[in-house]
C-alpha cells in the first residue's frame, strides 16, 4: 500500500502544490521563496523520513503570512489523504529534541480531531527576516486539515533559531512515530472503531 498524496491549493493569495510520501527516506525539495522556512520544512522530511516536495508562490510582497499558513493547510491535507486508511496506524507519537541549549517536546495524536496546544515563547520576534509568529499559523493550518491533535512545547532555549529547529525536528520525529504501521494493530486504533 502506497501512502502518498499530491495536493494543490490555489487562491488569490497563493498557489501551492505538496507531494508527500509517508514511507520515504527523508528526501525533500522546496521552492517557496522563504529560505529559513524551507530549512524548517527540511527538518520535518529528514527526521520524519518522509519524502516531501513543496512548490509555493505567494503574495510575499505583502508578507509571508498567507504562504506559510497555506503551506500548513496543504501539507495537512496531504497527510490526511496519505493516512486515510487508519488500519494498523500507531496513532500516537512523541519526541523530545535538543539542539545545544534549546529543548522542545512535540506530541501528536492522529485522532481525526483538530487541536493545537502551542506553548512557545521565542527569545526574539524574527529569525533573519522571518516573523516567528508565522510558525504557529503553519501548525494551526496543519492540524485543522490533517485532523490531528498536536501539542508543542519549547521547554527552554536562548537562541531563537535553535528553538525553532528543535520544534520542527521533534514534529518530524513525532509524526514519524504516529504514522508508523504496526502489524499487531489489525484495525483502527480506537475503542470507538473509527478515527
Amino acid at each position: 500500500m502506497s501512502r502518498a498524496a499530491q495536493v494543490s491549493r490555489n487562491t488569490l493569495e497563493t498557489r501551492i502544490t505538496v507531494r508527500l510520501q509517508i514511507d520515504g527516506d527523508g528526501q525533500s525539495r522546496f521552492d517557496t521563496g522563504l529560505p529559513f522556512f524551507e530549512h524548517m520544512l527540511q527538518q520535518i522530511a529528514r527526521h520524519g523520513l518522509f519524502d516531501l516536495e513543496i512548490d509555493a508562490e505567494g503574495d510575499l510582497e505583502v508578507d509571508a503570512h498567507h504562504t506559510v499558513e497555506d503551506i500548513g493547510i496543504t501539507l495537512g491535507q496531504a497527510f490526511a489523504e496519505a493516512t486515510e486508511n487508519k488500519t494498523g496506524l500507531t496513532r500516537y507519537g512523541h519526541a523530545y529534541v535538543p539542539l545545544d541549549e534549546a529543548l522542545s517536546r512535540v506530541v501528536v495524536d492522529c485522532s481525526g480531531r483538530p487541536g493545537l496546544s502551542y506553548e512557545v515563547e521565542f527569545t526574539r520576534p524574527r529569525i533573519s527576516d522571518f516573523d516567528v509568529d508565522l510558525l504557529r499559523e503553519f501548525f494551526q493550518g496543519f492540524v485543522n486539515h490533517a485532523l490531528v491533535t498536536l501539542h508543542i512545547d519549547n521547554i527552554k532555549g536562548i537562541n531563537a533559531h535553535h528553538q525553532a529547529e528543535t520544534i520542527f525536528k521533534a514534529f518530524g520525529r513525532a509524526l514519524r512515530m504516529a504514522t508508523t504501521l504496526d502489524a499487531r494493530v489489525l484495525d483502527t486504533p480506537s475503542t470507538k472503531g473509527t478515527l
